[in-house]
């Protein structure tokens, strides 16, 4: 300490105190400006005192504080010696920051007159008094003595640090990638991404203080070395700015658990200040008081075991003096809580930084690798005195290994590498040459030989094989304490943690390197650690592989992959995360063997192989995980990387597309990236969004041969990033698609590349939007469009280019025949594409020679004007085929529509052009009216908003060389036109032009007006010209705002007009009128939501009398209330209406039910009168159709008091026909309900009564039974009480009630009676016996047999009984018993049903069976399970059931071989048979063969269905033998071969069959293997059936030729009601001839189109127009697009049967569903559209129609 001292005072002493002290102002003068910059006001005006008062007032007016404080120094240089140093204590005394140098200066000039000095200053009483001029000499003289020894220890550190080093460290190489954390980047336009980040040399990091910078990098990237080498360069004298420098490392603060305070850290665990504690506390103070001369380095975060505190949970500041645990404490200094205003500076990991809660704008610096260059030199400095022979080949063994070359890059590997080759190349001369290691880890195991090979001395070349087996001891001990060291998070080991020889041995080897420890009580002792972390997790990987004890669970347990986006709540570790790759490393075979000397030998081999495999499979777990994140991807191509295993590789690189976000690639990555890509065999894309990649990394993309797909989006890709990927471009073979988007390219980065893509002759995609382009760049671009003859599209949105630069693409797209669109959309959006594989001719070309190219041209919000239109029409006039012109969001106006359409016929080919939002007036659509009327190709006109908003022109496709003017003769009325203006205000004026020039339009079929506003004169002048506007089909009002008025105004067209087919207003909704083209025969008129009353009612009465062809009225939703219906149906007797009138939702109530009740009576027309008052009201009005017998009256919900219920009886008795009433949810008390009832009974006129839901009980049930009178046919009570033991009770109640009853039912809640008309009226009971019951029916309604003793007294009575069918009960013991008991007394049974619901069939019931009379001719025993004593039994009674006609066993189950074949003998003895139902039952092949035989002598068969009947085991010959055996059946009607697998061989059996079954109505082949040929014959064979009604083939493998070999055959076949092709192949020549035959069907009511092979369905379509019958339509799961629904719309009005349209899962969008929906409304008759799973958005209100169905729920 006295030399110290003693050269801080020698320097005081140099200076002369009477002389110096103007040379010091002036030497100084720079410093101690930028000193009194940063001071308060207030001591600025101290220091402005001291100053002359004409000097003083000139400087304060100074228009910057650094030229006032220029002035003061130039002022005190020039002063006298007194006021120099006066000035000097002043600043002395009130400045802060004062340089520790500056500061010695003024104290050795000031101090020694500073006592005296101070008495003639002034301070304010709030002032604090400054130190004594003593006090802070001493202070500054330890603070300056600390720093000395300070240095003096980093240089020490530093040589011990650098000793072994083969080149000295030079920070202006070493590069770093700087950005700042927490605030935002700059970004070059709005919307877009940051740019690159900053590059810059490693002398930066100290170059500024005050700040916390966080060093980011690879483990061995020289982190560590950096920091050193800074603190060398500061002990040198850099860094002026920073007075202390504390470099501590993570490892040593591993070992402290205990708090400490900030003093405590620095004087314990770096460097204890040898002045004791007088010396601690000041420099501690200085400290304190001059943070921001203090720096902070902190090295080897990765090497903490914990993680930083949260600062959000520490205080607003700490007290430095205070103990904290290490993680508060270091916390605190990062995020300023502490020492506000240091230098920090921390390095970790890059993994590791989501850890630091540093300051908000701390800045993230990260810490480059080599470039190939630095490999070169460090590889020359390595080898540099070794010899010239040996460095030179250790250089070209280095740069020529791609491997070697990419693990290189980082710089502790490239030691590595040198290390590993000189180990290699120096044996050679040994040894055979060997191999050079293709991994990471096999070059650590050449390291460890090399290291071994340092205990045998100096020199030493043994084979590595035997030094593995000689210190094999050794390094599983070494192995071990790395293992435990990792499981610990332990990487520094005292002595008492090995034994000495191990440390010993470790050290010589230079694997251990000896460490000195502080520990925590301050004294110091001895410990070790690995020479470096990756040896660490090396060795520990060689653990795991060779140790015994460590099991595949283990294993599996060590080896994840690791996320390089790393959460702050992931667990902490110290290690690098490189254990997995060593692990993988050593699970190839190039390192068995080397695992083998080390476990034991070669009689462990077996084991050490299975261990590798075991981690290959892991792997292999991985690859098909969906949760496999970009950088996890990384880590997963690495991993297979260093296992060198190609079908490991080719398995990871099977996915097509490789996202990388936002992380750091190494070539070291892009190595294993090439590995994993190119073992696959599809090609790939590589997607690299954000990643930061240095550019000799591009270098090894050229590895990657099936490289598709490019992909580089981040603005750190720039000019230099472009011209390093330009020069890689023409190696890329594979490469169709390049993507260079949101980055920074410029014109000088675009040239390259576009330079670069001449040679890529392959490329079909280039996408450079969102960079910094100009119209340059656009013009070099299109110079590749003839040179790329592959190319299909170029994106160049998101760039700088002008109206001039799209110009240039509207100008190469008329020069280009390959040139398909170009799309504009602002800057946002400048898209060209191109058809494939397409010629390329030049301008000069022929026009003959042009390619038939639809071609579009969008340019949207580009600005455009009047001005601007001949230019684009002149760049467009050799452009052929131009179809589709998009000019929308410009500023044309109308005098640039006028102008465009003067130019169209330079547009031949035109066929559509937008120009919508150009500002264009009313005027201008009254131009576009008179050119629809005077030009014959221009077929639509749709504008909105009186033309501002949508104006779209639509042409006709044929081809033309000008625009022409419409015909006289009327030739061209084919050209159906279209005016639409929608949501406009419609003036009187502007309607009657517009109407003047639409009469002109003769094939105007469609003028749309909805969504406008027009008023009452509009419409009259509308309604004036309707009857001459003669090819009108359709006139759209929707959502116009109509009065009734206006409404009863338009009602008044449809009698004026005999075309008009449907009227459809109401107020504010969906509203059209129809017209046809000739007469209508029947008109729909929809008039609702209008709020009519019964004067409205009057009046369209009146209008409705005089309209002949009025057929559907509907009145829904009008509040016309009891009243208004009243008045209707007074009128109805003078109305033509032919079928309907619909009035629901008019608020009526039971007298308005009356009222229309009383129609039946009052209207003779009148059919059917439907009314529910339920939560939907509803009622309708059916009039009289040509078949139609009787009338119907349903009312629902309907309660009547008194006073209604005897009107209603009266209108019931007085109706003149016979009548059927349904009562539903009627709300009636007893008493009601029992005078109903009665009164019911005796109205003769009801023929039918259906009651459901009405509260019935039974005794009211049996009262109305019994009470019945007249001939009676039917009566359906429907009770939810009507099940189990209670219907049981009805029933036989009922068969006592009445001697009239001929049938009883009961089917689940439902009882149903018919009774017989008799010619007396009254029937007297002879013997006890009811003769008329001739049916008995008990159907699924939970009925059990103990339930059935009811019905036995009865039954034993009813010796008539036909029919006796108990379906679905559970029959059981008790029920057996029953039947045996009743069957022997039923003489007259002929039919007799026990479907089961998979009951067993007892004995009891079979020996029922047993005891009927042969003359049963009905027998169904279906789904039951039948044992083998069963069958026999059953085979039994069939032998004796030899009249039996119709036998039922499908479903029947539970024989075995031997009982079927018992069952079938019985079954074919049964040759009266003409149906038999053997569905889905199971017959060996003997039992099969029965079969066939016994059929063949069925000669009365008239209906056989076997589907999905299992017969034998051979399967196809068994089914063979059954069709042959069907040839006798000449008589067949019936057949269902559904899912029997009968292949082409079955078909021809069968065909030879078809033609003599002329009597065939039905037949199912579904779910078969009929192929096409096949297929053909048996349509041609079907031909002959000509009575053939249902044709099933669903589910085959028909194609084209049977279904065009049907389109001819379906014309013979005229009573063919359904027609189902589901699932197979038709294709669309097949439907096309299809459709041809479906022409003339005019019974087909079914066609099933299901998933036919084809989304042509048009023509078929089309044809349904002429199929009058047809109800249900199948077309799903074609893909069908909107086209297909055009055509149906077209039809769909014409098919007035149809009732279900199933278009699912198909490519139908939301415009094709409102195509259907608008044309539902002329449908009424369609019940329902099936649009499941197609593209549609239910975001119009019009998609609400309940018809349209979206889903199943």
């Amino acid at each position: 300490m006295p030399e110290a001292q003693f050269l801080i005072w020698t320097k005081m002493d140099d200076i002369d105190l009477e002389d110096d002290i103007r040379n010091v102002v002036t030497q100084e003068a720079a410093i101690i400006v930028d000193v009194l910059c940063l001071q308060r006001d207030n001591v600025l005006g101290r220091i402005y005192g001291l100053v002359e008062r004409n000097t003083r007032e000139r400087l304060e007016h100074l228009p910057n504080r650094r030229d006032s404080v220029l002035g003061i120094l130039d002022y005190f240089k020039t002063s006298e010696r007194n006021r120099c140093l006066h000035f000097l204590k002043t600043m002395w005394m009130f400045c802060e920051n004062i340089p520790l140098e500056l500061e010695i200066k003024v104290l050795s000039i000031a101090g020694w007159s500073f006592d005296t000095g101070m008495t003639t200053i002034h301070f304010a009483d709030s002032e604090e008094l400054p130190p004594s001029p003593s006090a802070k000499r001493a202070c500054l003289d330890h603070v300056q003595i600390y720093t000395s020894y300070m240095r003096s220890f980093l240089q020490q550190k530093f040589e011990r640090v650098t000793k072994d080093m083969a080149k000295k460290v030079c920070l202006d190489t070493m590069y770093l990638s700087l950005r700042q954390r927490g605030a935002a980047r700059p970004r070059a336009q709005e919307g877009q991404e940051p740019g690159p980040d900053q590059r810059e040399s490693a002398e930066w990091l100290l170059s500024t203080t005050g700040r916390v910078v966080v060093v980011l990098g690879l483990a061995g990237s020289g982190k560590t070395l950096l920091m050193h080498c800074l603190s060398h360069r500061w002990a040198e004298g850099l860094y002026p700015d920073i007075q202390l420098l504390f470099l501590l490392e993570f490892r040593q603060l591993n070992l402290v658990s205990q708090p400490l305070s900030l003093k405590e850290l620095l004087f314990q665990f770096f460097l204890p200040p040898e002045g004791g504690e007088e010396q601690s506390e000041a420099v501690f103070s200085y400290i304190l008081d001059n943070p921001q001369k203090v720096c902070f380095i902190f090295d080897g975060y990765d090497e903490l075991g914990a993680k930083f505190t949260d600062p959000m949970t520490l205080g607003s500041t700490l007290d430095p003096c205070q103990r904290l645990p290490m993680a508060d404490l270091l916390s605190g200094l990062c995020s300023y809580k502490i020492l506000p205003g240091c230098t920090v500076l921390i390095t970790c990991r890059p993994r590791d930084v989501s850890d630091l809660f540093g300051s908000s704008s701390c800045f993230v610096a990260e810490l480059l690798g080599f470039s190939q260059q630095q490999v070169r030199e460090y590889t020359e400095e390595f080898f540099q005195e070794k010899g010239d022979a040996l460095k030179e080949k250790a250089l070209s063994r280095m740069m020529g290994s791609r491997h070697l070359l990419s693990m290189s890059h980082v710089p502790a590997l490239c030691h590595v590498c040198c290390v590993c080759l000189d180990h290699l190349l120096s044996g050679e001369v040994s040894q055979p040459a060997a191999q050079l290691p293709s991994s990471l880890t096999q070059i650590y195991l050449h390291i460890l030989s090399a290291f071994l090979s340092h205990c045998e001395g100096s020199g030493s070349s043994l084979a590595a094989t035997y030094l593995l087996q000689k210190y094999r001891t050794q390094i599983a001990e070494l192995c071990k304490l790395a293992m435990d060291g990792l499981e610990t998070s332990r990487i520094v080991f005292q002595a008492q943690d090995l034994s000495p020889q191990l440390m010993n041995f470790g050290a010589n080897a230079r694997i251990l390197s000896r460490v000195d420890l502080t520990c925590p009580d301050g004294s110091r002792s001895l410990g070790c650690a690995f020479m470096h972390l990756t040896m660490q997790e090396f060795l520990a990987a060689l653990h795991l592989m060779t140790s015994p004890d460590v099991s595949e669970l283990k294993l599996k347990k060590k080896l994840n992959l690791k996320s390089r986006w790393i959460a702050k709540s992931d667990p902490r570790t110290v290690f690098t995360d490189s254990l997995h790759l060593y692990m993988c490393g050593l699970a190839a075979e190039a390192c068995t063997s080397s695992l083998v000397v080390l476990e034991g030998g070669e009689e462990v081999r077996g084991v050490v192989q299975r261990r590798q495999a075991a981690v290959r499979r892991i792997l292999l777990g991985f690859v098909g995980s969906a949760s496999q994140t970009g950088p996890k991807i990384v880590e997963l191509c690495r991993c297979a990387h260093e296992t060198q295993d190609v079908n490991l590789a080719a398995a990871i690189g099977s996915r097509a597309r490789f996202e990388l976000r936002n992380i750091r690639l190494n070539p070291v990555d892009m190595d294993a990236l090439a590995f994993v890509t190119s073992a696959a065999s599809q090609m790939v894309c590589l997607d690299f969004g954000g990643c930061s990649i240095e550019l000799e990394c591009l270098n090894i993309i050229p590895n990657i041969k099936n490289l598709e797909h490019l992909i580089f989006r981040s603005r750190k890709y720039d000019d230099n990033f472009a011209e390093a990927l330009s020069s890689i471009l023409p190696r890329l073979e594979s490469l169709k698609q390049l993507d260079f988007i949101s980055g920074g390219l410029t014109d000088a980065g675009a040239a390259k590349l576009v330079t670069a893509l001449e040679s890529c002759l392959q490329i079909t995609h280039l996408n450079v939007s969102d960079n910094s382009l100009s119209d340059e760049s656009i013009r070099k671009i299109t110079y590749l469009f003839p040179k790329l003859t592959n190319i299909t599209s170029v994106m160049l949105g998101k760039n700088n280019i002008s109206r001039d630069g799209i110009f240039i693409l509207v100008e190469k797209m008329a020069t280009f025949l390959n040139i398909k669109k170009v799309h504009v959309i602002g800057r946002k959006e400048i898209n060209v594409f191109f058809s494939p594989n397409s010629h390329t001719p030049g301008v000069g070309m022929d026009k003959s020679e042009d390619i038939d190219t639809a071609k579009e041209l969008i340019l949207n919000e580009c600005s455009l004007r009047l001005a601007h239109l001949t230019s684009l029409c002149s760049k467009l006039k050799n452009c052929a085929s131009l179809k589709l012109l998009n000019l929308s969001s410009n500023s044309l106006e109308s005098r640039g529509l006028r102008k465009m359409l003067g130019l169209l016929p330079k547009l031949g080919t035109i066929q559509e052009i937008n120009f919508s939002e150009n500002e264009v007036d009313m005027e201008g659509i009254v131009f576009l009216s008179t050119f629809l009327q005077t030009q014959k190709d221009i077929r639509e006109v749709h504008a909105s908003h009186n033309g501002k908003r949508k104006l779209i022109l639509k042409f006709n496709i044929c081809k033309r060389d000008a625009f022409d003017p419409l015909t006289s003769d009327g030739s061209d009325l084919h050209l159906h036109k279209k005016f639409s203006l929608t949501q406009s205000e419609v003036q009187p004026a502007i309607m009657k032009r517009l109407c003047r020039n639409l009469v002109k339009c003769t094939n105007l079929r469609e003028l749309d007006l909805s969504h406008g506003t027009m008023k009452y004169e509009s419409i009259e002048k509308l309604l004036d010209s309707l009857p001459h506007m003669t090819s009108l089909h359709m006139l759209n009002l929707s959502h116009i705002q109509m009065s009734k008025d206006i409404a009863l105004l338009f009602m008044r067209s449809l009698a004026k007009c005999q075309r008009i087919t449907a009227v459809n207003l109401r107020p504010c909704g969906d509203a059209f009128i129809m017209f046809l083209q000739a007469k209508a025969q029947a008109a729909t008129c929809k008039l609702t939501q209008y709020e009519l009353n019964r004067f409205d009612v009057v009046k369209l009465s009146e209008i409705l009398e005089d309209c002949q062809h009025l057929a559907d009225l509907d009145l829904s939703s009008n509040s016309l209330r009891d009243e208004g219906v009243k008045s209707l149906v007074d009128s109805l007797p003078k109305l033509q209406i032919s079928r309907s009138v619909c009035l629901n939702d008019n608020r009526l109530s039971q007298a308005g039910v009356v009222y229309l009740a009383n129609s039946l009576s009052t209207c003779d027309k009148v059919a059917v009168v439907e009314v529910s008052l339920g939560a939907e009201e509803r009622s309708w009005i059916h009039l009289a159709q040509e078949n139609d017998a009787g009338k119907t009256l349903s009312l629902t919900a309907c309660s009547f008091d008194a006073s209604h219920l005897q009107q209603l009886l009266e209108i019931l008795s007085s109706c003149p026909r016979e009548l059927k009433l349904e009562l539903s949810s009627t709300t009636l008390d007893s008493q009601s309900r029992q005078y109903l009832l009665s009164n019911l009974a005796q109205v003769s006129t009801v023929q039918t009564l259906e009651l459901s839901n009405n509260g019935l009980n039974a005794e009211e049930i049996t009262h109305l039974v019994k009470q019945l009178r007249g001939d009676y046919r039917t009566i359906r009570i429907e009770e939810p009480w009507i099940k189990k033991e209670a219907a049981v009770s009805l029933v036989a109640s009922c068969l006592d009630l009445n001697p009239r009853t001929g049938e009883i039912r009961v089917e689940k809640t439902c009882f149903h009676l018919s009774f017989e008309s008799h010619p007396h009226s009254e029937v007297s009971f002879e013997n006890n016996c009811l003769s008329e019951v001739h049916s008995l029916s008990l159907v699924d309604c939970d009925v059990e047999g103990r339930h059935l003793s009811l019905l036995q007294a009865p039954i034993q009575r009813t010796s008539s009984l036909l029919t006796l069918q108990f379906t679905r009960l559970t029959v059981g013991r008790e029920g057996a018993e029953f039947l045996a008991s009743i069957l022997p007394s039923l003489t007259s049974l002929r039919s007799l049903s026990l479907n089961s619901k998979g009951e067993t069939l007892s004995k009891g019931v079979i020996c029922a069976l047993r005891r009927t009379q042969r003359q049963l001719q009905s027998l169904s025993l279906s789904h039951h399970v039948i044992s083998d004593d069963a069958a026999t039994a059953l085979g039994g009674v069939l032998e004796g059931l030899t009249r039996v006609r119709s036998l039922n066993l499908s479903y029947c189950s539970g024989w075995t071989s031997a009982g079927g074949r018992v069952l079938v003998r019985g079954l074919v003895q049964c040759l009266s048979l003409e149906e038999i139902w053997l569905d889905s039952i199971q017959l060996d092949e003997e039992s099969t063969v029965c079969l066939a035989q016994g059929l063949q002598n069925m000669t009365s068969i008239k209906k056989i269905s076997i589907s999905k009947m299992v017969l034998g085991s051979k399967g196809s010959s068994e089914v063979l033998s059954v069709l042959a055996c069907l040839h006798s059946c000449t008589g067949l009607q019936e057949i269902d071969l559904q899912g029997l697998r009968i292949d082409d061989q079955g078909i021809e059996e069968l065909v030879k069959c078809i033609p003599k079954w002329t009597k065939l109505s039905k037949i199912n082949l579904s779910e078969n293997c009929v192929r096409d040929q096949a297929g053909e014959k048996l349509v041609e064979a079907l031909s002959h059936c000509r009575e053939l009604q249902q044709l099933r083939l669903s589910r085959n493998k028909l194609g084209t030729s049977s279904a065009a070999r049907l389109g001819r055959v379906l014309p013979s076949l005229r009573h063919l009601t359904e027609l189902d092709l589901s699932e197979n192949k038709v294709c669309s020549e097949g439907s096309l001839s299809l459709s041809q035959g479906l022409v003339s069907m005019k019974t087909l009511k079914i066609l099933r189109l299901t998933s036919v092979g084809t989304s042509d369905l048009g023509p078929v379509a089309a044809c349904l127009q002429h199929c009058t019958s047809i109800e249900d339509i199948s077309l799903a799961w074609n893909e069908c697009g909107n086209e297909v629904v055009q055509k149906l719309v077209e039809v769909l009005p014409q098919c007035i049967n149809l009732r279900r349209l199933d278009l699912e899962a198909n490519n139908i969008n939301t415009s094709g569903a409102k195509t259907l929906a608008t044309c539902l409304l002329s449908c009424p008759w369609i019940e329902v559209i099936r649009l499941w799973r197609n593209p549609i958005v239910k975001d119009d209100h019009i998609l609400r129609d309940r018809r349209l169905n979206f889903s199943s729920t």
